[in-house]
């Protein structure tokens, strides 16, 4: 019998790439999340055990407020280490580390103290935040507004996430690994609104919002006030150009270079992640 893969918010943007990848290769997949075939919910522990029977390793995106992180992703790897499982691949975030606050490397530590074959991927901001996520709304308005000036970022792809993922969970040499990843080039969110208005044939400009401005908008949006200033700080460290350098995970893990924005903007225009809705 194969071995069986469980991926916690398999939903998302990097679980639906991870679970349909691993399935791709032939393995046994159990897709977990609210919505997911498999019922996973952070707030109910009830649902853990059904997801972890039987499971061989498990791609693991933490609850997205850390408040919540800190407390159940230590009791998540307690029941994975009882239930059995054998390798642990953690999606985190770049530049955790460097925050100051060591409340936010308790996910990770309960991770390397676990016992299991673990793998921990940071990455830093998704490419699709453009096209699946956070910004689409404003792409589609023509207006990309954010509190991040003219510093840089090195968007990464999420299939790049997905493809160190699976080669953590399913191939050798990744054990006890922290992969940073990055894309191949930095870009202002200025650089990346015009590069997508290119590929779409419509101008997108970039608004640099300030910090009062960006609160209230996330807030009016129905995002919560702990998240929006997560959000911000994330942002504010764009702004004054800590997150510019490049990471070499992706070529550690898989032997390659990362996707660059271009070949992503291509491929979302291609499939039609930024084609108006019909009225």
């Amino acid at each position: 019998m194969s071995e069986t893969f469980l991926v916690v918010g398999a939903t998302g943007k990097t679980g639906r790439r991870v679970a349909a990848a691993l399935r791709e290769g032939g393995r046994q997949v159990r897709a977990a999340s609210r919505s997911a075939e498999t019922r996973f919910d952070w707030q109910d522990e009830a649902t853990w055990a059904p997801a972890l029977e039987g499971v061989h390793g498990v791609y693991l995106v933490q609850p997205t407020l850390p408040s919540q992180a800190q407390q159940l992703v230590p009791r998540f790897v307690e029941r994975a280490v009882a239930a059995g499982v054998r390798r642990l691949v953690l999606l985190s975030a770049r530049g955790i580390d460097a925050a100051g606050d060591e409340k936010l490397l308790i996910p990770e530590r309960s991770v390397r103290e676990s016992g299991l074959t673990w793998t921990i991927v940071r990455p830093t901001w998704f490419a699709q935040n453009f096209s699946e996520a956070v910004f689409l709304p404003q792409i589609l308005e023509g207006v990309l507004a954010a509190p991040t000036g003219e510093g840089k970022e090195p968007f990464v792809d999420a299939d790049d996430i997905a493809d160190v993922a699976v080669a953590a969970l399913t191939g050798e040499g990744h054990a006890g690994r922290t992969y940073e990843l990055s894309g191949p080039e930095a870009l202002t969110f200025g650089e990346a609104a015009a590069r997508i208005g290119a590929a779409t044939g419509r101008e997108i400009r970039f608004v640099d919002l300030d910090d009062e401005a960006f609160l209230k908008s996330a807030t009016e949006a129905g995002v919560p006030a702990e998240h929006a200033g997560i959000l911000l700080g994330l942002q504010t460290a764009i702004r004054n150009g800590y997150d510019a350098h490049l990471s070499t995970g992706v070529r550690d893990a898989l032997g390659r270079e990362p996707r660059s924005f271009d070949a992503y903007v291509r491929a979302a225009a291609a499939a039609g992640a930024w084609t108006p809705p019909a009225n």
